[in-house]
Formats: C-alpha cells, structure tokens, sequence
C-alpha cells in the first residue's frame, strides 16, 4: 500500500508518496508566490495551493502503481484565513499566519474582550497571526466580503474540501482560529459572538488521524487515483511534523526551524500557561500540546543572505564560523522581520542589528541572524521552565535543521541535546502517518511513531561554548524592552 503526505507550506507544497513501511518512494515539491499589498500584510491565492497540489501529485505518482494509494493526510500552514461564499467559492486572497494588519482587532480582544476571558473560552489569548483577530478585520475594513461568508476555513482544509466535499478541521489546527474550547474540543459560542459569526459557518471538527471522506471521483479521475481513496483530517503544520518527528507523548520536545520557528511540547494532559506566553493546543495525537511560535526564523537568514547578500550558497557563508566564534560575538540581532508572536506578542516590533564597529565582518552579521533566532527560540525555551517544564533534549527539524552550523548553535544557546531525526521531512511526513492511522494500519499515532521514526544523529552542547551563550544571551534578552518604545515610533 501507499499513502500520500501533503505539506501545505508558505512558499511551496512538497507531497510525499511513503509505502507501508515508512518509505519514502518519491517527493515532488512545487512553489507559489506570497502577495505583499502593503507592509505587514501577507496574503496568498488558495487557487495556487490546489495547483501545486494537482500537478504535484501527478508528478508524485508518475512511474508507481496509482492504483496501491491508500490514504492521503495533510500538514499545512496554520491560521490563515479561506471564506468561502453560497457556492463554495473563494470571496479573497487568504491572510496568512505572518500577516500582521490586525493590531487594532488584536488590541479589541486581548483589552476590551480581556486576556483573562479569551483564556477561559479557548486557552489562549489574540495574536496578530490568529484567525478570528482577521475575522474580525475583514468585518472591520470588508463588510461586503464579511457579509458573504457561508464557511470559514484554514489552508490545508481548504484542500480537503477540493478531494472530498466535506468542509472539515482537525483539532490541532483549530486551536489557532481562537474560536476553539480546546480543553472541551468544541467551538465556543461565545467566541463566535463576538467574531460576529455562527456555527453553521465552521467546518465539521474530526481528530487529525479520522477519516473524513473519500477523494470525489471526478477529482480521482483527474489525479489518476483509484476510487475510495481515504482522506483523513491531518493537522496543523507544527502538530504533524511533531508526529513526523515522534513528538508524542509527555514532554516530548520538537524544535522546528523552518520560515517560522516553534518550540513543540507534547502533553498528554491539558494545560494552559498563565501568563499566555505559549500557545494552548490540541495535538494530532487526540491529545494536547504547549507552543512558543516565533515568525522568521530561517527566514531570517534566507533575507539575510538572498537579499542583503545576494547569495543563496549558505553553506558557503557559513563555513568560515568556526567554534572559537561561538559565543563571542559582539554583534547582536532581533529576527523580528514581521512582528514577532512568542513570547513578547508585538506586531510593532522590527528586525534589528546592534553592536556593529568598523570591524565587524560579514561573518559576524551571519552568525548573529543564526544566534538571533535560536535566542529568540530560548525566549520560548525559558518560559517552559517557568512552568516546571524540564525540557533535557529536544527533535530538531525544519531546512534550518540542515545547517551543521545552526545545529551546533542551538544545543549550545539552549543547552540541551539534539536529536535529528532520520526522516527531516516534518508536516508532509506526518500527514503520511496520520493517513496510516486512519486507514488502520497502525491503532494509534503513538504505535505508528514508535514504528518509524528513527535518530539518526545527535549534537551534544559544549560546556565551554554553552557558557559563553548563556552570557550573550543574557544581553539579548535586555534588548527587546530597551527597544519596545522605539518600535512604536517607527
């Protein structure tokens, strides 16, 4: 047999073909453009998800036998915006996770509807990247569209609407509309009150690994599938690459260093930070997870390097960085190209060099974009601390993950080991394994982890590097609040 993994990303969709043993037959990776309509704003044409996904699939299943495919399961981008009208047609352009135009709505709810309630309804408080705080702009700014709404929905269910006709969302991926009772698993009434809509206009709710339909059969025919093709749920982009790195269970850690960065602690029980630094949600597992999300991480130094430097050879500007480097570098960066969400929550705050002299090189302005985001990671690492949480090693994931340099810089800025798994290929690999489960090839996400994931390798801090870390990163973390009135000004 063989199931389809679908990784719904920012800048492209990669699809897997894995067979029943874990192994990856063949990947097929396909780019979109990001639509930047002023400052801030991220917004992305759903039409260019279900290209990627048409011809990526054909492309995916050329020279295998179609007629094997089993299950398909999808990890993708979180929170973005898809309203749909009367005839399930896209009313406008989706705002993306790591657009940060709704400041005003996200002050309305975290100081007019209050922190202390929007925690009780649905574990968490407003984000800029969150999907009700754009609910509510496109009421503010586009009553037209608003009035239009008849479904609202996210990237990757968006897909699963095309395969197989049912309007759905999985539990992970819900968790970060802000309309969800996570602990109750069920959409607050109250929550969509104030969003101004109603329950006839969510997606039916199913666990990650649950089945909800089959691909339509004109959809099969077109794609070259066989008829009954099952479709479960899948997840959100950082739930599944937990399960495509084996994060499950209690304290299970997953670092991913992709365009965003998050720090993933699985939990099988439901729990919620009180001071709301990290995000509250439901894993795909059927269980629960604590998240610290940061918005550019490797695209930190993808910018950097593509368009500030103007090479895409990373290894080649990393490799003069040596170890005698680590931890003595006097110049500082802030990744905070688009705002910044975990754990400071501030759409105002920008990207910043600091500590720059006649001699700094460009090798120091690399290694600072590389330390930045792994400080800026430990920001998140130190508030699950504050919780009790001992964290003593962690997955690690994502492109950024590729970098011998970046792995090396986060065992030592976090302290801890890492484990790099043998497949790296995170949502896409879980969506996989997730289409496993529910086909009922394996009884439990758990038991199907347990089967497939593998370490292939692990880096191990050095005491002398760890210690110089910790002292600029004590630096780095006086930064942001000298900077915080400025930023607001700008």
């Amino acid at each position: 047999m063989l199931y389809i993994g679908i990784d719904l990303g920012t800048s492209s969709t990669k699809l897997l073909l894995v067979d029943e043993n874990g192994e990856i037959k063949n990947s097929v990776t396909k780019e979109y453009p990001l639509i930047f309509p002023q400052p801030g704003w991220s917004e992305q044409e759903p039409a260019e998800w279900w290209n990627a996904c048409k011809t990526g699939l054909k492309e995916l299943l050329a020279g295998f036998d179609a007629s094997q495919v089993t299950g398909i399961g999808c990890g993708g981008q979180m929170h973005g915006l898809v309203i749909l009208d009367k005839d399930d047609e896209v009313i406008r352009p989706a705002i993306l996770w790591n657009d940060g135009r709704t400041f005003k709505e996200v002050d309305y709810l975290n100081n007019e509807i209050g922190k202390s309630k929007l925690s009780a309804l649905t574990a968490n408080i407003a984000f800029a990247g969150f999907t009700a705080p754009k609910i509510l702009w496109v009421r503010n700014n586009e009553p037209d569209n608003f009035d239009r709404i008849s479904k609202i929905m996210l990237p990757k269910d968006y897909i699963n609407y095309l395969l197989t006709g049912v309007h759905s969302c999985d539990y992970s991926d819900a968790s970060g509309i802000l309309l969800l009772d996570v602990e109750k698993k069920c959409w607050s009434e109250e929550m969509m009150d104030i969003c101004g809509v109603c329950e006839e206009q969510m997606p039916h709710l199913f666990e990650s690994y649950e089945v909800i339909g089959t691909v339509l059969p004109q959809i099969a025919a077109e794609l070259g599938l066989p008829d009954g093709v099952k479709v479960v749920a899948g997840a959100g982009d950082n739930a599944a690459a937990a399960v495509g790195t084996g994060t499950v269970g209690e304290g299970a850690c997953n670092i991913s260093l992709g365009t965003s960065g998050t720090i993933f602690i699985s939990s099988d029980r439901f729990g919620v930070d009180p001071n709301n630094a990290l995000h509250s949600f439901a894993h795909a597992n059927g269980k629960f997870h604590l998240m610290g999300c940061m918005l550019s991480a490797a695209s930190s130094n993808k910018w950097f390097c593509d368009e500030i430097l103007n090479s895409r050879d990373y290894s080649a500007l990393q490799k003069d960085i040596t170890d005698e480097q680590l931890g003595r570098n006097r110049v500082f960066y802030l990744p905070y190209l688009m705002g910044e969400r975990s754990p400071i929550n501030d759409t105002d705050a920008r990207a910043t060099f600091l500590g720059m002299s006649m001699d700094t090189t460009r090798q120091d302005m690399i290694q600072a974009v590389m330390e930045g985001v792994a400080f800026a990671i430990r920001d998140s690492f130190e508030v699950a601390k504050s919780l009790g949480i001992d964290i003593k090693r962690s997955k690690l994931c994502g492109g950024g993950a590729k970098s011998p340099l970046w792995r090396k810089i986060f065992a030592n800025v976090l302290n801890i080991t890492l484990d790099i798994p043998q497949t790296e290929e995170g949502p896409g690999y879980g969506g996989a394994m997730l289409a496993m489960v529910g086909c009922g090839k394996f009884s439990s996400v758990e038991e199907c982890a347990d089967t497939f994931v593998k370490v292939t390798s692990s880096i191990v801090p050095d005491s002398e590097i760890a210690e110089r870390y910790e002292e600029r990163y004590n630096t780095f973390k006086e930064i942001y609040p000298a900077l915080k009135p400025v930023f607001k000004k700008i």
